[in-house]
């Protein structure tokens, strides 16, 4: 069901429509105020709370994919704006529309035409927000407090990322120009004003957790990590912390491989040494961006008797999967994708949770002061708000004419100068009135107004 909220529209003074979300301070609707922009944004996703990580590989995107869909999107009537963020616990598309139920009608034709999948088979995991609920989804992910993790860092870098593309590609503006600015700002005043990042937890960390509590210690412990990314960097310093044996790092890149495995005294080996490495190591964790599995069963399988027995533990943290799952049925090889870790999890975040209450507050603040500047894309509050600057100033630059060299004026000539003021202003606030209200700024409206609100400095933040 889509929610409606940050919904006025410029051209239609007077109306007001959509309900505030109950029994929550922040959440008034954004169209409770007469007049706004004709844009509604409406956020459209699934994440780890909505859909089991096999329907997440399904409609995951990557880099290139993520850039057609772009260019899709951009092509879509009903979409003017729009950022698509896509990480292994998330796909969510932000858009700006004027119709937002053809919108995401059109996200989700894409969806299934670009993943073959039809809409019935992903429709039930999907989460719609519109206006406020949208804008605060937002700035919640990127504080990380719709993370798996509470406080994992990753997700800010994610999203600035995807907003990148976006910039570069052309497909956002006004709108989500500045919801994506604000966001980032709140996700550094969250960071900041809380300790909702201290004790350091993540997917990697989470993994080692989950390695330690299966052997008891880490110590000697041999352990391949296969890809040499963020995630596989992270595993590596929580390795070092526990004192584990071995590190071998393998990477399709080799290059990449031996500089992480240097920094840390591991050892680099090349990716076709991998089932060859299975018989020394206790630990396997995988963390590439393949497109299929890395590792499969058969593999694993010709390995087992020269490892005489030993347990053999997979950390899959890969989205899609890098382990086969079918590898678990083996006698002796445990598996651990990245749902498993959701139990490991949940016993490191309590005290972030705790300060998730305070993040909650400040995100809180952030919607109500970015639901004033959407509201202000309305010609009248901005023609208003114009008005109110210019006569202030007049009025500050008389009062200091009269105390000094004009304080010899009768009040019937004080009475005439402010008159002559106010038709100043009136004059010259005709035109750029009539270009704001009527015709003239054609369908980049917004634009103009926010580029208004810049250049007279409006918006007291």
């Amino acid at each position: 069901m889509v929610n409606h909220a940050l919904q006025t529209d410029i051209t239609e003074p007077g109306r007001s429509k959509g309900d505030s979300v109950p029994g929550h301070p922040a959440r008034k609707a954004l169209d409770s105020t007469p007049g706004a922009a004709r844009l509604k944004i409406v956020l459209i996703g699934m994440n780890h709370k909505t859909a089991e990580v096999e329907l997440r590989e399904c409609l995951g995107f990557s880099h290139e994919e993520a850039d057609a869909a772009l260019q899709s999107f951009q092509d879509a009537p009903a979409i003017a704006e729009v950022v698509l963020v896509s990480t292994c616990n998330r796909v969510e598309i932000l858009m700006a529309t004027p119709s937002p139920e053809a919108a995401v009608e059109a996200a989700k034709t894409y969806l299934a035409r670009s993943k073959a999948l039809e809409v019935k088979h992903f429709e039930h995991a999907l989460y719609i927000l519109e206006g406020d609920d949208a804008v605060r989804h937002i700035f919640r992910v990127a504080a990380s407090l719709d993370s798996m993790v509470v406080g994992e860092p990753q997700i800010l870098g994610q999203i600035k990322e995807a907003y990148r593309s976006a910039t570069l590609r052309k497909s956002s503006g006004v709108i989500l120009n500045r919801l994506l600015h604000k966001t980032f700002f709140v996700a550094k005043r969250v960071r900041s004003e809380t300790g909702i990042g201290d004790h350091a937890v993540s997917i990697s960390y989470a993994a080692i957790e989950l390695g330690r509590k299966i052997f008891g210690t880490l110590e000697e412990k041999k352990v391949l990590l296969i890809g040499a990314g963020e995630m596989a960097e992270l595993a590596v310093e929580h390795l070092i912390r526990h004192r584990s044996g071995t590190i071998f790092v393998a990477n399709r890149t080799f290059e990449r491989g031996v500089e992480l495995a240097d920094r840390f005294n591991g050892r680099a080996i090349g990716f076709e040494e991998i089932p060859d490495r299975l018989k020394d190591v206790d630990i396997i964790i995988s963390s590439t961006g393949a497109s299929g599995f890395i590792l499969n069963r058969n593999q694993v399988k010709g390995v087992l008797r020269a490892r005489k027995n030993r347990p053999l533990f997979f950390i899959d943290i890969a989205v899609p999967r890098d382990i086969d799952p079918e590898i678990n049925r083996l006698s002796n090889v445990y598996v651990y994708d990245i749902d498993d870790l959701k139990d490991v999890i949940e016993e490191n975040i309590e005290d972030r949770n705790r300060e998730a209450a305070r993040a909650e507050r400040i995100i809180d603040e952030a919607v109500i002061r970015f639901r004033g500047w959407y509201q202000s894309l309305d010609v009248v509050p901005t023609i208003v708000a114009l008005r109110e600057k210019m006569l202030t100033i007049a009025e500050g630059e008389i009062r200091k004419t009269l105390a000094h060299s004009l304080s010899h004026l009768s009040n019937e000539e004080t009475a005439a100068l402010r008159r002559m003021t106010d038709a100043l202003i009136n004059k010259i606030l005709h035109d750029p009135t009539l270009f704001l209200k009527n015709d003239g700024c054609r369908g980049g409206k917004s634009v103009y107004l926010d580029v208004t609100r810049k250049l007279f400095k409006l918006d007291e933040e």
